[in-house]
């Protein structure tokens, strides 16, 4: 093989690695920290108000560029999970009642417990409230790339119920999005959201599989989504849930959908969301700061509550012989594993901005989940990297 063909075979490696997603993050979420505290802050938050026009005549959206990546690109993202979440419940490691028990059991212990521990932290101060769900979120690219770093020590099984957990955590975070963080209704645009959705769903129903019409009547339903008082991302899930399995010749609308939109997902959309919400003033920052409420509650929701919630979890349905261990894993692996849960960066970001509006605010929310994930991060992969998919003993 020739330098040329090494090179672009490396390449390839880091591109399809699983932890280069993570990586990105990390580098986007650090270029934005460093603009604002490198004498640049002014160029960099004028940056995400510049207003970004699409459309035409009446049907244009002029929004800011901040508004753009939340709620235009990140609705991408939603769709893509949207169609992970269907194909996983298809034909994937949700695809049974025994498969779905154990990761969904723990994602559900792992959405309740951070979320209690936060309100611990935070009782008394009635602005924080509504900031419970931000330590409920895992980051699904930043945990299975973590996760990938651990190589041979973390058994396959352990993987599949990671991917199936953070899954599920993803599918708990859309209903709380739903269902808490939504702002003034407007019925007219509600109306027109379901009668797209509708529409959506008569097309699957009668085995319409051409994707075009899917996607075109799916920016409709976001543009009345968007203007609703529901979050726009959540036109991206049910669009992603209308969308076809398979077709009759064999060839499938999810799996062509899932290729074509995971590099731009992965290498351009979360990055550019972490570089629009992780710039963070360090100027005045301390422990002290780092220890009031609220990002202490996300600091603690995180780091303790997530294994917390998880472990529990699976520990009292192991021990009532409902569920067996994932095949291989001993209770380091899961132990590991459910502090590898407690990286919330993205998700725990994105809940952050929905709860929060003000600036001082949203700079603990940022400090508190950063801390986090980089602390369960070193927890996680220091616990696994200590244990053995051949050990005999956890």
């Amino acid at each position: 093989m020739g330098e040329r063909e090494q090179l672009n075979s490396r390449l390839r490696q880091f591109i399809e690695h699983e932890a280069t997603g993570g990586l990105l993050l990390v580098l986007a979420a650090m270029a934005a920290i460093l603009l604002v505290n490198a004498g640049f802050s002014g160029s960099y938050f004028d940056l995400l108000e510049q207003q970004v026009r699409i459309g035409v005549g009446a049907l244009t959206l002029d929004k800011s560029l901040h508004h753009f990546i939340n709620d235009g690109l990140m609705a991408v993202f939603f769709f893509l999970v949207g169609l992970e979440i269907k194909r996983e419940c298809l034909e994937g490691s949700l695809a049974s009642f025994s498969q779905i028990l154990l990761p969904g059991a723990a994602a559900i212990g792992g959405v309740v417990a951070p979320a209690f521990i936060y309100l611990l932290f935070t009782r008394g101060n009635a602005e924080a409230i509504s900031g419970w769900a931000i330590p409920s979120a895992t980051d699904i690219a930043f945990a299975l790339g973590a996760l990938a770093l651990a190589g041979n020590r973390v058994p396959l099984a352990l993987k599949v119920f990671l991917l199936a957990l953070a899954t599920i955590d993803d599918l708990a975070a859309i209903i709380i999005i739903a269902l808490f963080y939504a702002g003034g209704l407007s019925l007219l645009s509600l109306a027109g959201a379901s009668a797209c959705l509708l529409v959506l769903l008569a097309m699957n129903r009668i085995g319409y599989t051409r994707i075009g019409p899917y996607l075109l009547i799916g920016l409709v339903l976001w543009s009345f989504v968007l203007n609703s008082g529901v979050h726009a991302t959540l036109a991206g899930v049910a669009l992603g849930l209308v969308i076809p399995l398979n077709r009759s010749d064999g060839t499938s609308p999810i799996h062509e959908l899932e290729e074509w939109l995971h590099p731009y997902v992965k290498f351009l959309i979360l990055p550019l969301f972490a570089f629009a919400n992780a710039g963070l003033p360090l100027a005045g920052m301390s422990l002290e700061s780092l220890g009031r409420d609220i990002s202490l509650g996300i600091i603690a929701g995180l780091v303790i509550g997530k294994p917390l919630g998880i472990l529990l979890t699976v520990g009292v349905l192991v021990a009532s012989g409902l569920v067996r261990m994932p095949e291989d894993t001993k209770w380091r692996h899961m132990f590991g594993v459910s502090c590898l849960a407690g990286i919330g960066f993205t998700m725990s970001l994105f809940i952050g901005s929905l709860a929060f509006a003000n600036t001082e605010i949203l700079n603990d929310v940022r400090a508190g989940v950063m801390v986090a994930s980089v602390i369960a991060t070193v927890i996680g992969l220091a616990i696994l990297w200590t244990a053995s998919p051949h050990q005999s003993g956890a």
